[in-house]
């Protein structure tokens, strides 16, 4: 009995990762804090802060489910010069028995508009290390089954942005990865051969000063991905002196969120979100959705 209900388990914690992934679309991480990270979807914001900044974000999905999606983000973007930026950004992530690691070099040029609004244009360069290792499963078969096989690879990519900003708002268009790459899919219950196609990100925002202290911060981020339903966040933040933010989220994917951050000094800010999803056949098995957020100003102003 002890056994069956292992089995079971696992079966269910496999279908619960495929029917999120597949059947909503999601194909790539959904950050909650997403503003303040913004080149690892964006190549065109390294450097856009005029600072040389260091970002990271963690997210550990669907908390008390063994073996659930875990991923780790860490972006750099520097200005090297009047109107070039460069940057690096990193994304690894862990699902059960497939690992995938990207990494891209960040390209961005400044392109004035105006006194008060600017253009900057970007491209990705780079791939995803893809891996999938079978060991870790548990058969019941007294000699291996051979079409359970570990795989390796690395698939080169490139991606575009352009990032308009302006003192009270910006605007964010997108596209990291646009190339087709293949991975591994569950199919009925048969493991085939699936493509990750390229995302498009729309991303919108603006600071509404409300008087001396509160700045509100509304922002939104869709996503767009042939094949897949669409998927939007609406987000909204409060802003007190600009030293801490509380907010919350919505996501058309059927999840809620709550997120603050708070900015420690002048080169530390260090941000918590939590997702609860709306759907009962997730939120029904699983504690809930952690993302943590920090990030490192190297050449921090003076108050």
């Amino acid at each position: 009995m002890t056994i069956i209900m292992k089995t079971l388990y696992k079966l269910n914690a496999v279908l619960l990762f495929f029917f999120a992934a597949f059947a909503y679309g999601q194909q790539e991480t959904n950050f909650t804090i997403y503003r303040n990270n913004m080149n690892i979807i964006n190549p065109a914001y390294a450097g856009a802060d005029g600072e040389t900044i260091i970002s990271s974000s963690f997210k550990s999905q669907w908390a008390g489910v063994k073996d659930a999606p875990e991923t780790q983000a860490v972006s750099f973007g520097t200005p090297t010069g009047k109107r070039l930026g460069i940057g690096l950004s990193v994304i690894n992530d862990k699902t059960f028995v497939e690992k995938q690691t990207s990494v891209f070099a960040d390209f961005s040029y400044l392109i004035p508009m105006n006194e008060t609004l600017d253009l900057y244009l970007g491209v990705k360069a780079g791939g995803n290390f893809y891996d999938v290792n079978v060991n870790g499963l548990q058969t019941y078969n007294v000699s291996p089954d051979p079409s359970l096989v570990n795989i390796s690879r690395f698939n080169p990519n490139f991606g575009i942005g352009a990032y308009l900003k302006h003192e009270k708002y910006y605007i964010s268009l997108s596209s990291p990865k646009m190339l087709s790459t293949q991975r591994a899919k569950n199919q009925d219950g048969v493991a085939t051969v699936a493509s990750d196609r390229p995302h498009i990100y729309l991303s919108g925002g603006y600071d509404i000063k409300l008087n001396e202290n509160f700045i509100l911060k509304p922002s939104t981020l869709f996503r767009y991905v042939n094949g897949a339903p669409t998927s939007l966040d609406i987000t909204g933040v409060l802003n007190y002196k600009k030293q801490f933010e509380l907010g919350a989220a919505y996501r058309t994917d059927k999840a809620i969120s709550g997120l603050a951050t708070i900015k420690v000094n002048n080169w530390l800010d260090f941000g918590y979100a939590y997702e609860h999803s709306l759907r009962d056949e997730i939120a029904s098995v699983t504690n809930g959705t952690h993302e943590f957020y920090l990030r490192f100003n190297l050449t921090p102003k003076a108050n």
